[in-house]
């Protein structure tokens, strides 16, 4: 089922459209999503936050709760499933064993970020970032300890609202470069900035958003 989820996931990236994925926090949404035709989830800290703990994400959560809601779902739903590993929950080691411990558990991708430890929410205010190289070390652990070259990593820098859009683009390019299957440069602040992020920095990329963020919401037809 793994096998098939990440094979699933690859091909979504390889396509030329957007595609719309739908953040779910429980089994019982990733349900809801995937009979509703929903192609790709994603687990984010946001969400598992505030179903498990009822607080906000400010770097609260474990790398146990995120693997176990992670499995919960996973072993429930055929569509593939990205989880947010937020900064890797402690040192590369950390990174490491958490990667193991969700792509065994047939989830098909994760996305780790370079704020600081704790991180806030990426559409808060107060965020902090981390040196490129503490977060090359991060990525570099998660493309280490896959077993699959096809499971997905992410890297997201938050760099837009501490350093600004150009040192967050400058951000992405060292990110993919370093070998990241996508880049995600959290919080972009108007369309031109949505449609600059691509046209600078090659290959695929996410964008979030929700209700109340910074970033608009624009439709995938």
């Amino acid at each position: 089922m793994g096998a098939s989820r990440r094979a699933k996931l690859r091909d979504l990236l390889n396509r030329p459209e957007l595609i719309r994925a739908l953040a779910v926090h429980d089994a019982f949404a990733a349900r809801i999503a995937e009979r509703a035709g929903v192609p790709l989830l994603f687990l984010g800290g946001f969400g598992v936050a505030a179903s498990r703990l009822g607080l906000p994400d400010l770097g609260l959560l474990t790398a146990p709760e995120m693997i176990e809601a992670a499995r919960a779902i996973a072993a429930r739903v055929a569509v593939p499933l990205i989880v947010d590993i937020d900064t890797g929950f402690g040192g590369v080691l950390n990174v490491a064993r958490t990667v193991r411990e969700l792509e065994a558990a047939g989830v098909a991708g994760v996305l780790i970020e370079d704020q600081v430890f704790p991180k806030r929410c990426g559409h808060f205010a107060g965020k902090r970032v981390v040196p490129v190289p503490e977060m090359l070390d991060r990525l570099h652990a998660a493309l280490r300890s896959r077993r699959h070259d096809d499971f997905i990593v992410i890297a997201r820098t938050d760099a837009r609202a501490v350093e600004g859009l150009d040192a967050a683009l400058e951000r992405a390019l060292h990110y993919r470069e370093a070998g990241a299957d996508v880049c995600f440069v959290e919080a972009p602040r108007s369309l031109e900035e949505l449609r600059l992020i691509p046209q600078t920095v090659p290959g695929p990329h996410l964008a979030n958003m929700l209700t109340g963020g910074q970033t608009p919401i624009v439709s995938c037809d």
